[in-house]
């Protein structure tokens, strides 16, 4: 038995956006369909304080028929010293026997992933005519949240703000190419969502930036940012307005930040979560119902993605026999 070694060029080389968006149908289908194990993510603070926490996502699923886990260290700081936030790895096992069979660089998989998630999640949601983009953010995130809205709509205007003006600017130069049309840098959040009809939040905000007032009627938002029950980027109020989509609806009660805070303050109940993502894409639920309604989807990020991505880029690696092997 081998173990396929899957490093982080590999993953960007085999796993083009476009390519990923179609893996997140099948992991947000088996989702929906109750034939995967996806126990809530277990995370620890870790010492350093800062924010940064250690996290385990195991899962199995029934088709493709693999299990495994993602160990990811969390540190929201990376971004402006060069490196990736999320630091881990993906361990693939088979089912005949019980081997592991593959090793991947967790952090690509889940900058890529998580973005193309949002594209499905638009594609399904966003007004048809949607192609007005802000980001709020301007990290990694950001630059995957460029492309994947791309592939999935017509973009024609595309705004970033960031706390760090410089930075935001350095983003803008740094993904021309990535954007159909010249980025503009906004200097407040306001001026970055008005009158846009599609909004990524993919900041590291533990509090709201993002208030109702400032979101246009017909807007689809990926609120994508904070992964933890104690943190929200958007306010209590846009999550009461909003029709509410999630990818996974136990990991989002028990973590989902902007719904927990609405929840808490009143506004809303459980039954504000209409639906998952792959309820809405297999037919048993309605996505968007007019052009004037607010939708947004909240992402946590699920170990059936990491395990449908990392199946592929096994099958990609073997095929093309790229990577490196172990034999044990």
């Amino acid at each position: 038995m081998a173990l396929q070694i899957i490093d982080r060029d590999l993953v960007r080389k085999l796993l083009p956006m476009e390519t990923c968006i179609r893996l997140m149908e099948t992991a947000m289908l088996q989702t929906a369909s109750g034939t995967t194990c996806q126990p809530p993510r277990w995370i620890i603070d870790l010492p350093a304080g800062e924010g940064k926490c250690f996290g385990l996502m195991p899962g199995a699923m029934a088709d493709p028929e693999i299990f495994g886990a993602k160990l990811t260290a969390v540190y929201p700081q990376n971004g402006a010293r060069g490196f990736q936030s999320h630091q881990g790895t993906i361990v693939l096992f088979e089912a005949e026997i019980g081997a592991p069979v593959a090793v991947v660089h967790g952090g690509e998989v889940t900058a890529i992933r998580t973005a193309a998630a949002s594209g499905l999640a638009t594609r399904l949601l966003a007004d048809a005519e949607a192609g007005d983009l802000a980001i709020l953010g301007c990290g990694e995130q950001a630059r995957e949240h460029l492309v994947a809205m791309s592939c999935v709509r017509e973009l024609r205007r595309v705004r970033v703000w960031g706390r760090d003006v410089e930075r935001a600017h350095a983003f803008a130069l740094a993904n021309a190419s990535r954007s159909p049309v010249p980025i503009e840098v906004c200097t407040s959040v306001e001026l970055a969502v008005r009158d846009a009809d599609l909004i990524c939040t993919v900041s590291a905000a533990a509090e709201p930036i993002l208030e109702s007032v400032h979101v246009a009627d017909g807007a689809h938002l990926n609120v994508v940012g904070s992964s933890v029950a104690q943190a929200a980027e958007i306010s209590a109020e846009l999550v009461r307005r909003a029709r509410f989509f999630v990818d996974y609806r136990p990991s989002a009660l028990l973590q989902a930040g902007e719904f927990l805070a609405a929840k808490a303050a009143g506004l809303v109940d459980d039954s504000h979560i209409l639906a998952e993502v792959g309820e809405v894409l297999g037919g048993s639920h309605p996505g968007r119902r007019s052009n004037e309604e607010v939708t947004i989807y909240k992402s946590l990020g699920i170990s059936s993605e990491d395990l449908v991505c990392a199946h592929y880029l096994l099958q990609a690696a073997q095929a093309g026999n790229l990577g490196s092997r172990i034999d044990f």
